[in-house]
């Protein structure tokens, strides 16, 4: 195995210079290193670009946690709050006597209604 890498490198010195017409064989290895060289500068380019857009993307996945966490926690605080008011409210409906105030308001607040519209319409009946 080493015989043939020793012959192929033997030959490649050789044989480097001459292909069909040497100059030509030289001004190509120039335009590939050329082109190798705008590959990998474009390359260098888009990793770079790559490397930007990542870290965008990283701080906005960042602050959407950030606001993520806040309204987690604002939610959880008016959990509290809720849990506060219905435990309040079904206190005041499990006393008789709080039942039958709500009763009385709400009987107050019909009647009250029921004047407002039946004054309105006897309004547009007079002056309408």
């Amino acid at each position: 195995m080493s015989h043939r890498r020793d012959q192929r490198s033997s030959r490649a010195a050789l044989f480097d210079d001459i292909e069909e017409g040497g100059l030509r064989a030289s001004s190509s290895r120039d335009v590939d290193e050329h082109g190798n060289e705008k590959a990998i500068e474009s390359l260098q380019d888009r990793v770079s670009f790559l490397k930007r857009l990542t870290g965008d993307v990283h701080e906005e996945v960042e602050s959407h946690n950030r606001l993520l966490g806040r309204m987690g926690n604002d939610m959880d605080a008016s959990r509290g709050i809720m849990s506060g008011t219905i435990a309040r409210f079904k206190m005041v409906f499990e006393k008789k006597s709080s039942r039958r105030m709500c009763k009385l308001v709400v009987c107050f607040v019909v009647s009250f209604l029921v004047i407002c519209y039946m004054l309105r319409v006897l309004f547009h009946y007079l002056y309408g």
